[in-house]
């Protein structure tokens, strides 16, 4: 039997594309908001346990058929204050960023959907449940891509044209493919560039996501803990990005949680970081839509 997904070990190699970013920028940056809540593993949506990973909790013993009032009160925070604090930000620095949205949870939050798709964002599909993927059917998970697609559709009038579970099965990217209507998906992490795989017959774009450059290092114990030390962390990793640019410009993702990055104690971290890269003409702050445009009309489809 293949190896499916195959592995890349090489990729660009010393031999990085050229990605003349618009107006010769050096860095392509896009922002993405997670909107989760409400999606995540819940015994009020049937699962047999509660979430127990990515909030102020830390990880929390998930025990069998019990409710864990802590974590479903952190989840909820999000929805409740934290996805309108980033959406007022956001406006007041006149900056677009990309939202990874799950089905479930903009079903449950309609008004949230409407006020995202008012910013100017674009939608990445970021399945119907914030679940693993990995021990559902292949049937199931077909019927969770069409669902979230329809939910995003329905409530916000954008049409989404990216693709990013998170928690993915061997069968998602295919399964993505097959569904169609999909420019890109992000469920890579091995890049600084988008790049291509075969799909069974047809080349399809991955535009890699980032666990770094990622408010969810505040959940993992990593030594993270306060908005200027993130502000530290993703500003350094700008101006690296920035100065080898000047031979090979690359992408940069910054990912965000309404959960997580929108407590008051990290907001101002996150303020600095986005004066940051508005002051730099070296930046192209993008949508992740328009970064897979680009791309795909720069080295075809």
């Amino acid at each position: 039997m293949p190896y499916l997904p195959a592995r890349d070990f090489v990729g660009y190699g010393d031999k990085p594309p050229l990605a003349e970013w618009p107006g010769g920028t050096k860095l392509a940056l896009n922002i993405v908001v997670n909107y989760e809540e409400g999606a995540e593993y819940s015994i009020d949506e049937g699962d047999n346990v509660s979430e127990a990973i990515l909030s102020d909790l830390a990880v929390s013993p998930a025990v069998p058929g019990l409710r864990n009032r802590n974590m479903e009160s952190l989840y909820e925070y999000g929805s409740r204050v934290g996805v309108w604090r980033l959406l007022s930000l956001f406006g007041d620095k006149n900056i677009v960023p990309t939202f990874y949205v799950v089905g479930r949870a903009l079903e449950l939050n309609p008004d949230a959907g409407k006020a995202i798709a008012a910013l100017g964002s674009d939608i990445v599909c970021h399945g119907w449940r914030w679940i693993d993927y990995a021990p559902l059917s292949e049937a199931e998970e077909r019927q969770h891509i069409a669902m979230t697609v329809d939910a995003v559709q329905r409530i916000t009038g954008i049409r989404p044209l990216g693709w990013y579970t998170g928690r993915p099965s061997l069968n998602t990217r295919r399964l993505v493919v097959e569904h169609g209507g999909f420019l890109f998906d992000c469920d890579d992490y091995n890049d600084d560039l988008p790049y291509f795989v075969e799909v069974g017959s047809r080349r399809h774009l991955v535009v890699p996501h980032s666990f770094d450059n990622n408010d969810s290092r505040f959940s993992r114990g990593s030594g993270l803990e306060t908005g200027s030390q993130f502000f530290e962390y993703v500003g350094d990793a700008v101006d690296w990005l920035v100065a080898e640019g000047r031979t090979t410009p690359r992408m940069m993702t910054v990912s965000l949680h309404c959960r997580l990055a929108a407590r008051p104690g990290r907001m101002i971290g996150l303020a600095r970081f986005l004066d940051k890269i508005k002051a730099n003409p070296d930046i192209w702050i993008c949508r992740r839509s328009d970064l897979a445009q680009h791309w795909l009309n720069r080295f075809g489809g």
